[in-house]
């Protein structure tokens, strides 16, 4: 569905230009490679691919103030919502960009990242659209330039095809699996943070497949 765009975020997207990058001023090359100098500390790096409205990065910042996060979202309208999240937490080590993720390796040197979180992204269940689902071979092969070697990838759908095709395309990838789950809420892990989707469809009854791929 179509989201009904809101023109005035164009302008109140810039109450939060300390720690947000718009589509009017996009985060780019001058950024890439000096994301610790951005931040203002070496810290590791870790990227939620698909912020949405931002309940999963804001609850990580606060868990992990150790840890730096970039949050990527294509749509400024959706973006607004988390970084209103991330200024009422006063959270510093949060950068929220708008900006296609398959152009994220201008964003990023080969290396610089520790790890991604990739929740509940688009299944695109058409099988004319395989190549446009972010688990994807050539998206893997993007995030592995880009994470330091052993890096990780944690994964998080609702959608059981998506799940089985990503197992699929992460063992051609020869990348290691583990901590699979088909039903992540059934295990009641106390250190499971929710999104805003998760927490939605779950009360629906729908079960949460998980796993974390490790990227030798």
């Amino acid at each position: 569905m179509r989201l009904r765009r809101k023109p005035w975020i164009e302008t109140a997207i810039h109450e939060f230009d300390s720690f947000v990058y718009p589509k009017d001023r996009p985060a780019g090359e001058a950024e890439r490679g000096h994301w610790h100098e951005i931040f203002g500390r070496r810290a590791p790096l870790y990227v939620e691919l698909g912020t949405g409205k931002g309940d999963f990065i804001s609850q990580i910042a606060v868990r992990e103030p150790q840890h730096d996060f970039i949050g990527i979202e294509a749509e400024q309208d959706v973006l607004y919502r988390a970084a209103a999240k991330v200024a009422a937490l006063s959270l510093p080590n949060v950068r929220l960009l708008v900006f296609d993720i398959k152009d994220m390796a201008t964003l990023f040197l080969p290396g610089e990242i520790d790890g991604l979180y990739l929740n509940f992204c688009d299944p695109w269940p058409k099988k004319r659209h395989f190549k446009r689902r972010l688990t994807y071979r050539e998206f893997l092969e993007t995030y592995r330039l880009l994470l330091k070697p052993g890096g990780k990838l944690w994964f998080k759908t609702d959608n059981r095809p998506l799940f089985e095709f990503s197992l699929e395309e992460f063992a051609a990838a020869g990348l290691t699996v583990a901590d699979v789950s088909y039903d992540l809420h059934a295990e009641a892990r106390p250190d499971n943070i929710e999104t805003e989707y998760e927490r939605k469809f779950s009360g629906f009854g729908e079960k949460i497949h998980r796993c974390e791929v490790t990227f030798p």
